[in-house]
């Protein structure tokens, strides 16, 4: 950051970092004995759509990266993958795993953010995430933002429309300080309603 910058006020955006995502692992064990949320197996990465050739390719590998097991190469039971399009225009894509299996889920995705970034789509991912439930029937998704390096928990009222349970949000933010980078700024905290998985 040059001098000018500086006193401008203007600041560089932080580097993408998505090595964060291997954090995922830890804190849902926190999240398991502070807040008995289980995780679900399924996560999700967004995306700005993109049409064209290129991305069609990128999209093809992502299918096959994600339809063979990671150990043997062999076709996963079932559909690991699905992609869908959000009432906003956004791509989802959304990956499974048995619930246990967190960090193959975490492996899956950070392979994805990795994939679609080195395939020059870095600027259009948005987040990505991971979701949990709890006995109560609780939803919460724990959100990476790709253009922060940092992570927020959105936690929708289930059958209450758009409504969030912020008490729950803050008890995890509390719970997951030393697991995760956690965003700071509450502004940026996004919801991401209809999101799959959630």
């Amino acid at each position: 950051m040059g001098f000018l910058d500086v006193i401008l006020g203007r600041s560089k955006p932080v580097r993408p970092d998505l090595d964060q995502l291997f954090g995922l692992p830890s804190a849902a064990v926190t999240l398991k004995a502070g807040a008995g949320l289980d995780p679900t197996g399924l996560g999700s990465v967004c995306f700005a759509s993109v049409e064209g050739g290129a991305f069609d390719s990128v999209r093809q590998e992502v299918r096959e990266l994600l339809d063979a097991d990671a150990h043997t190469g062999a076709a996963r039971a079932g559909a690991p993958v699905e992609f869908s399009r959000d009432a906003y225009g956004y791509t989802w894509l959304l990956a499974r795993h048995s619930p246990e299996d967190t960090a193959g889920l975490v492996n899956d995705l950070h392979a994805v953010n990795t994939l679609l970034q080195e395939g020059g789509f870095g600027p259009q991912l948005l987040c990505s995430l991971m979701t949990f439930h709890d006995a109560r029937q609780r939803s919460l998704g724990l959100v990476y933002l790709y253009k922060r390096g940092t992570f927020y928990p959105f936690a929708p009222v289930r059958g209450g429309g758009e409504r969030r349970d912020h008490e729950l949000e803050i008890q995890v933010r509390a719970l997951l300080e030393d697991d995760l980078r956690i965003e700071g700024d509450l502004s940026r905290w996004f919801p991401v309603w209809g999101a799959p998985g959630l």
